[in-house]
C-alpha cells in the first residue's frame, strides 16, 4: 500500500474513533434510577409504583423514547430502611451511572437519599416521600411531584368544616417523619376549626396490639378519630376498633395505607365507611387519569390508586425534561426539570417555591370513602363518584 493511502486509512479510522467516543450511539439507553421498597413492610406500595413506572416506560419507549434513545429503568430495593436506600443510591450513581433518580416512597428513606443526590449533583424527582422537610432544605437538585404531608388533609378539613362540624377529636399516628409531619399539620387544622383535641398519640410501626390505646380512645368518645398509618397498622386499627365497639361519627385516615386495596383485604368489613385523605382518584378531571386507571387494571388485574399514579406521572415528567434538556448531563436535566410545566394523569406539574419549600409541585387533595368494598371519591362534590355516608353507622347496626 502506498504511503499516502496508508495515511488516509489511518486518519479515517482515527476520525471515526474520535466521533464514536464524542457522540454516544443512538442505540445507547438513558439510565434512570428508581429507589423503592420492593420487600419489607412497605412492599405493597413499592409493587404498585414499580408496576406503574414499568407501564409508563413501555408506553414512552414504544413511541420512540427520547431523542431516538430508549429509557432504561434500574430498580433498587430500599427495603423501607434509610441506610439501605442510601446504599442503593450510591450504587445507582457510582456503578450504574444514572443521569437522574426517582422513587422515594417513605419519608425517612426519601430524606436520606435526596441528601445524597444533592451531594452528588444528580437530579432526584421524589415520587411519594411527603415529609415537609424534604423540599425545605433549599436543595437545587431535588424536586417533588406530590404534595407535602402538611397539605394532605386539606379536603378533609373542608369536609369537616362544611359537613361534620365535630366538637372533639383524637389523632393516632405512626411515629415516623410522615406521621409526625401529617399529624402536626392536622392538629393545626383542628385548632383553626375550634375542635377540641382530646388525645394525640404516637405509636411504633408494625404494632401488634392497639387495644390499650383504643380502650383509652373509647372512654373519651370523640366525634372524630384521625389516623396516620401504613397499610397493616391501618387495617389492625380498624379491626380492633370494631372489636372494642368504638363508634365515633367518623373514622378518617390520613392517606398512606388507607387507600390501598390491601387495606380492604386485611381490614375486611371493618374497612366499610372509613374515610381517607387522598391525592388522586380516577374520577378527577385530569387528562389521562381514567385511562391510566383502566390500563393498570387490565394489565395487572388489580386496582391502583394515588401512589401508582404518582409513579406513572413521574416518568412522564422525567421524559419531558429529557426531551427539553440541552444534553443528558445531570446539570442540564436539572435545569429542564426546573422549567417543567406539563399535564399528567396525576395532575398539572410545575415546580414552584412558597413558604420554606422549593421546587415543590402544588395540587389539590381529595377525600375518599370505603363503601361496600369499593373506594369511592366523596369530596369535593364536583369530583364525587358517590355520596358520602355520614355519620358512620354504629358497628352493631351494620348488616
Amino acid at each position: 500500500m502506498k504511503p499516502a493511502r496508508k495515511m488516509f486509512v489511518f486518519l479515517t479510522a482515527f476520525a471515526l474513533s474520535v466521533c464514536a467516543t464524542a457522540v454516544p450511539a443512538l442505540s445507547q439507553t438513558i439510565k434512570v434510577g428508581v429507589v423503592l421498597p420492593l420487600t419489607g413492610s412497605e412492599a405493597a406500595f413499592g409493587e404498585i409504583e414499580r408496576n406503574s413506572f414499568q407501564m409508563a416506560l413501555d408506553e414512552i419507549n414504544a413511541k420512540g423514547g427520547v431523542k431516538g434513545r430508549k429509557i432504561e429503568l434500574i430498580f433498587e430495593d430500599d427495603t423501607g430502611k434509610p441506610d439501605v436506600g442510601r446504599s442503593a443510591v450510591e450504587k445507582l450513581i457510582s456503578q450504574d451511572k444514572v443521569s437522574v433518580l426517582t422513587g422515594g416512597y417513605s419519608s425517612a428513606v426519601s430524606i436520606g437519599v435526596t441528601a445524597l443526590a444533592q451531594q452528588k449533583n444528580i437530579p432526584f424527582l421524589v415520587t411519594t416521600g411527603s415529609a415537609d422537610e424534604i423540599t425545605e432544605k433549599g436543595y437545587s437538585y431535588v424536586f417533588r411531584i406530590n404534595p407535602p404531608a402538611s397539605e394532605y388533609p386539606e379536603a378533609v378539613t373542608s369536609f369537616l368544616q362544611e359537613v361534620v362540624k365535630p366538637k372533639t377529636a383524637v389523632i393516632l399516628y405512626e411515629n415516623t417523619s410522615f406521621g409526625q409531619s401529617s399529624s402536626k399539620s392536622f392538629e393545626g387544622n383542628l385548632k383553626n376549626l375550634g375542635v377540641q383535641l382530646l388525645l394525640k398519640e404516637a405509636y411504633n410501626a408494625n404494632a401488634v396490639d392497639f387495644k390499650p390505646i383504643l380502650t383509652r380512645v373509647k372512654s373519651m368518645n370523640p366525634d372524630l378519630i384521625y389516623m396516620v398509618s401504613y397499610v397493616m397498622d391501618a387495617a389492625l386499627l380498624m379491626r380492633q376498633s370494631k372489636e372494642l365497639d368504638i363508634n365515633p361519627q367518623l373514622f378518617v385516615g390520613g392517606g398512606a395505607g388507607f387507600t390501598l386495596p390491601e387495606f380492604r383485604e386485611n381490614a375486611q368489613a371493618a374497612a366499610d365507611n372509613v374515610f381517607s385523605a387522598t391525592l388522586w382518584s380516577e374520577s378527577v378531571p385530569y387528562p389521562g387519569a381514567m385511562d391510566y386507571y383502566k390500563k393498570y387494571n387490565a394489565r395487572f388485574k388489580s386496582n391502583t390508586e394515588y401512589h401508582g399514579t404518582e409513579a406513572y406521572a413521574c416518568l412522564y415528567v422525567i421524559a419531558d425534561a429529557l426531551q427539553r434538556a440541552r444534553t443528558f448531563s445531570p446539570s442540564d436535566i436539572r435545569d429542564a426539570l426546573a422549567s417543567t410545566d406539563t399535564k399528567t394523569a396525576f395532575g398539572p406539574v410545575k415546580f414552584v417555591s412558597y413558604g420554606k419549600k422549593t421546587q415543590q409541585n402544588r395540587l389539590p387533595t381529595f377525600m375518599v370513602q370505603w363503601q361496600r368494598g369499593k373506594l369511592e371519591t366523596v369530596w369535593p362534590r364536583n369530583v364525587a363518584t358517590k355520596g358520602y355516608i355520614f355519620p358512620t353507622t354504629p358497628w352493631r347496626e351494620r348488616k
